[in-house]
């Protein structure tokens, strides 16, 4: 099992796979559909989201659904909070510069 969320997310695939469940619950083979992996290649990476608390799975029928888990990207969030006061503060800087050349 992965344990940091930084790892986990550093995989390309699993970003696209959150990608897609942004705008709802898929089943694998929507999934191995849309990524045009095989759908042992997608179960793997869904299993470690899963084991990283990124999605969770609920069986409907012979059915596998996956939705995304909040919690683990607001932690990553909360992480990223500093960088991004960093980043704004660069950016207002960057526009007050360019206001003074007007």
């Amino acid at each position: 099992m992965i344990a940091d969320p930084f790892v986990v997310l550093a995989e390309p695939t699993r970003r696209r796979i959150l990608e897609e469940l942004l705008t709802g619950e898929r089943g694998v083979n929507e999934l191995v559909e849309t990524l045009g992996l095989g759908q042992p290649a997608v179960s793997k990476h869904l299993r470690v989201l899963r084991e990283a608390g990124f999605v969770s799975r609920r069986t409907e029928a012979q059915r596998r659904v996956y939705r995304i888990e909040v919690r683990p990207l607001r932690d990553v969030d909360e992480w990223l909070r500093p960088y991004r006061a960093l980043w704004d503060r660069h950016l207002d800087a960057l526009e007050r510069h360019l206001d003074s050349l007007e």
